[in-house]
């Protein structure tokens, strides 16, 4: 905004071409729609066979709107499952939190808690137990995140 180039401005244009060619694309928000936020966490265990690196991916409904989810290999390597659900869990965590904070943005309050829906027992443990152990030390910081949120009542949590 401070110094635009021609760059951005034939970016704005191509964005302003594809918004005019494709009007009839976009979300479908019905009226009797409930506001609710629901979200899925899930990862895959070492997919990857050449770095041994797992996948994360989330998808998050407003109602029964997809609004948002992302698949992708994870920067570090997991020592376990229950590592790699954990680390797909907590950018789950922040998602929910970005989106939270656009609906407040937006002046939406959604009717009931946000909830979030994760098939691994062992991390939504994790998320629960207040104490460390010494198997579960190195995902410390995103074990803070999602506590946080999660003491803050951001989210419900619930098993798949």
């Amino acid at each position: 905004m401070q110094a635009p180039t021609i760059y951005h401005q034939q970016a704005a244009q191509h964005i302003l071409r594809y918004i005019k060619a494709n009007l009839t694309n976009g979300l479908f928000f019905a009226a009797t729609n409930d506001i609710q936020i629901k979200a899925f966490s899930d990862s895959d265990w070492a997919t990857c066979p050449d770095t041994w690196r797992s996948v994360t991916g989330y998808c998050v409904f407003l109602g029964t709107s997809l609004i948002s989810w992302k698949s992708k290999k994870q920067n570090t390597v997991s020592r376990s499952s229950s590592e790699a659900e954990y680390k797909a869990f907590a950018t789950t965590t922040c998602e929910l939190k970005w989106v939270n904070h656009l609906l407040h943005d937006l002046r939406v309050q959604p009717i009931d808690q946000v909830v979030l829906y994760c098939d691994s027992q062992s991390a939504r443990q994790i998320s629960h137990n207040p104490t460390f152990h010494e198997r579960t030390k190195h995902i410390d910081l995103d074990w803070h995140v999602v506590r946080e949120k999660l003491q803050k009542k951001l989210f419900h949590l619930l098993p798949i």
